[in-house]
């Protein structure tokens, strides 16, 4: 049994002071769908853990999205259920919205939070790929100064030197798309409902008035060691016309480039073929063209 203290902070200041007073000793609880399974199950990676900071009474501060400038501020415990609900996820990044509702159950989407899905650094977490399909920098608050990191170096950086420790996750600030883009989430799982991803992929595309891609990006999930965007892909796909024979080609390059990053391993033959077809359909269903 994994005996621990736990705490309820009075503010973010005081959070980075418990961190910072037990380096190495203490995690942080937001939905705690993933840590309570942990410590229920004894992790070896949670023995040395002497203090649980619950982070549920910063919710007016950290359960909020709001709109600055160009961009919304997605606090660290929105909810999934909340990022499929809130109007100006909804209307600015469908396709996070989408994600979010994806996510498990409704209980578990009640719970877990999009800070939590992020930091627990997961490869098959729904909302991440959305988020790294824009302009998304991860908001960090430590003893001696508040700082902003972008989303993609923070990922790379998880279970490294993403945090020092003092330092915690306080929200996301993810910059506007034009109004032209069309946005579409993917996902592949073992069935429809409570499913956790085998494969996902979150796209945003931006064509001109006569059907012709003037940028695109393609943030696939679960095939990355760390999560990323497929630029070989993008560039592809700027400056061609809308069609099937693009969007198929696209998939070709991100299957391609899986193999580079990540080597033919025992689950490379359903999943070459699956990852083309997933990238196909998303860009499809972003762009309003009939899917494969």
């Amino acid at each position: 049994m994994i005996v621990y203290d736990f705490v309820r902070p009075s503010g973010l200041d005081h959070v980075s002071q418990l961190l910072a007073s037990n380096p190495g000793r203490s995690k942080l609880i937001a939905g705690g769908t993933d840590l309570l399974v942990q410590l229920r199950e004894e992790s070896e990676a949670l023995k040395s853990i002497e203090l649980v900071i619950d982070l549920s009474a910063l919710a007016h501060e950290l359960a909020t999205v709001k709109e600055e400038d160009d961009a919304l501020v997605i606090g660290a415990l929105v909810t999934h259920d909340m990022g499929e609900r809130h109007p100006l996820i909804r209307r600015e990044f469908p396709h996070l919205s989408a994600a979010c509702a994806s996510v498990g159950s409704p209980q578990i989407r009640h719970l877990g939070t999009l800070g939590g899905g992020v930091c627990n650094g997961s490869p098959a977490a729904d909302p991440v790929p959305a988020l790294i399909s824009c302009d998304t920098d991860v908001l960090i608050h430590g003893t001696k100064e508040t700082r902003s990191q972008p989303l993609l170096d923070f990922c790379a950086r998880i279970g490294k030197d993403a945090l020092a420790d003092d330092e915690f996750v306080t929200g996301f600030r993810v910059k506007k798309l034009a109004r032209s883009a069309k946005t579409a989430f993917v996902k592949l799982g073992r069935r429809k409902a409570l499913a956790v991803s085998r494969l996902n992929v979150a796209v945003v595309v931006i064509s001109d008035g006569a059907d012709r891609i003037e940028s695109a990006r393609l943030a696939p999930g679960c095939i990355f060691r760390v999560p990323g965007r497929v630029t070989a892909a993008e560039q592809y796909l700027t400056g061609k016309a809308v069609s099937r024979e693009a969007f198929a080609e696209a998939g070709e390059i991100v299957a391609h480039e899986m193999i580079e990053r990540t080597g033919y391993r025992w689950s490379t033959p359903y999943k070459e073929i699956a990852v083309k077809a997933i990238v196909a359909d998303a860009l499809c269903h972003a762009t309003g063209l009939e899917v494969f």
